[in-house]
């Protein structure tokens, strides 16, 4: 049995080429005992009491108001039209005012050929003036492509 202690050829040594899995080890059980130690604390349930059952239907039906921009960006509210801005701020003040559970719902009904501007309009002053239930119906002129 021999033992090269030396070189005696003059060229460099050769670098070692195997990958040193030792870091790879050591995060690999440290992963592993992280995994452990979270396990259990997902197990554990937490106790809800949930309502058994449906509940009775509202017997109060809620009133619903209805405002139409038309093509021409003219306002009817419930089929009666709106003159001016001043009008149309006093009926959804109208609404805004009460209790919140006797507050009718706002509909908005805008035709595809309005104004963008206008529907907006209508819109930022339903939010500024305290309107909450606020509904955008009709959308379905939209998806057709009429």
């Amino acid at each position: 049995m021999g033992m090269n202690v030396g070189s005696e050829s003059t060229t460099e040594d050769e670098g070692i080429v195997d990958i040193n899995t030792t870091p790879l080890i050591d995060v690999m059980l440290v992963l592993l005992i992280m995994l452990i130690i979270t396990i259990p604390l997902q197990t554990q349930a937490v106790s809800i009491d949930l309502p058994q059952g449906n509940p009775p239907p509202s017997t109060e039906e809620t009133p619903v108001v209805t405002l139409v921009v038309d093509f021409d960006n003219s306002l009817t509210w419930n089929g009666q039209p709106i003159n001016g801005e001043a009008d149309l701020q006093a009926h959804l003040r109208e609404i805004a005012s009460g209790p919140e559970a006797s507050r009718p719902e706002f509909h908005l009904q805008p035709n595809r050929l309005a104004d963008y501007k206008t529907v907006v309009h209508v819109m930022a002053d339903a939010q500024r003036l305290g309107v909450t239930k606020l509904g955008i119906v009709g959308q379905e002129q939209f998806a057709d492509g009429k």
